[in-house]
């Protein structure tokens, strides 16, 4: 029985929130100890094979924790000795946000699934920022930059660009996050013309490299706007997809009926369609989300096209370990096939 096995019925005894948090604070307790050091021998899987060049850094591994995980960038060290790849923290707005009313996370245990209903609660651009710039973290630091609440959508370019220019100086690469379904006016940003607004804007301010993360609920047409958006101001990657407000028919749970941002295992099968989708209209790296809990989820993320992948939900019900499992999986997986390396896989079924 692993570790994890012991403690998980004690985590899921708690609220989900309450439950997140104590993982945090044990995290933050051990980041930078000889216990850091012992977890970065036990998690971390040292091999060449996994490591993946993109949007102009290099990642010892292709498996990586989503936004929303490490919301106020307290832990992108810890969760390095767990064997991950890279980070993505955030969302970050340029104030300082209580989010929504509590309880706003809700597992689905018999679904392997969260909905959250958080709303962007984060301690801020200006702090977040004073905090990225002393991270030693030995891996790429993704900032997730959205919208603060009381912005207007005329007033968002504005807003996005304060962000980035508070955080700037920590991070190794940013995402635009213009598809939070839990924060109030993010439908607005998502057409065409708001879009780019945001994305011309925060090119003006030297982002770089700069992402766009996507929404599984868009309709095709306007993933497509989306995506030609990508190619004509140069962006350097997409992060497809964030939580979708959609509810499958097979969730078995009763938290089904909560609203909010579904993640996990029911929407896998959607996000690596939607990674499929994006890799074949653009020509630049595709993080792909939702759903990776398995090396052979992941796998399959990466032979649709996608170079990177995150998870977070995966972690919750998987435990520490998830990142040496996935990571010792796909050496097995792209020996299988053939492949030198994890690079030569992504695309392989478009």
């Amino acid at each position: 029985m692993r570790p994890y096995d012991i403690a998980k019925p004690l985590l899921f005894s708690l609220p989900a929130e309450t439950a997140n948090r104590s993982v945090h604070r044990l995290l933050e307790a051990v980041d930078g100890t000889r216990v850091a050091e012992a977890m970065a021998d036990r998690y971390t899987v040292a091999d060449d094979r996994l490591a993946v060049e993109a949007f102009d850094q290099t990642f010892d591994n292709p498996v990586g924790v989503a936004a929303g995980f490490d919301k106020n960038a307290t832990i992108p060290g810890a969760l390095a000795s767990l064997g991950f790849g890279f980070a993505e923290v955030g969302g970050v707005t340029a104030e300082p946000q209580a989010g929504n009313a509590r309880p706003r996370m809700f597992r689905l245990r018999e679904d392997e699934a969260i909905i959250n209903r958080m709303g962007l609660n984060n301690d801020g651009a200006i702090v977040i920022g004073e905090r990225l710039k002393n991270v030693d973290a030995p891996f790429p630091v993704g900032v997730n930059i959205a919208k603060t609440e009381h912005v207007g959508t005329s007033e968002a370019p504005d807003d996005y660009r304060t962000t980035y220019e508070r955080v700037a100086e920590g991070g190794d690469f940013f995402v635009v996050n213009v598809s939070c379904p839990n924060s109030e006016g993010f439908e607005e940003l998502q057409n065409r013309d708001a879009m780019e607004a945001i994305l011309s804007e925060l090119q003006d301010a030297g982002a770089a490299p700069l992402l766009v993360k996507l929404s599984p609920d868009l309709p095709e047409p306007a993933v497509e706007d989306a995506l030609d958006l990508v190619t004509e101001l140069d962006l350097d990657g997409v992060v497809a997809t964030n939580t979708t407000t959609e509810r499958p028919a097979s969730l078995r749970s009763p938290n089904a009926v909560e609203t909010g941002g579904l993640s996990g295992k029911p929407i896998e099968n959607q996000a690596t369609e939607m990674v499929r989708f994006v890799a074949e209209r653009v020509d630049v790296p595709v993080v792909g989300v939702g759903g990776v809990s398995t090396a052979e989820g992941a796998y399959r993320k990466i032979r649709a096209g996608a170079s990177l992948v995150q998870l977070y939900t995966g972690l919750v019900y998987r435990g520490p370990s998830i990142a040496r499992e996935i990571n010792e999986g796909l050496l097995d997986l792209l020996a299988e096939d053939g492949f030198d390396s994890a690079e030569d896989a992504v695309g392989v079924d478009l």
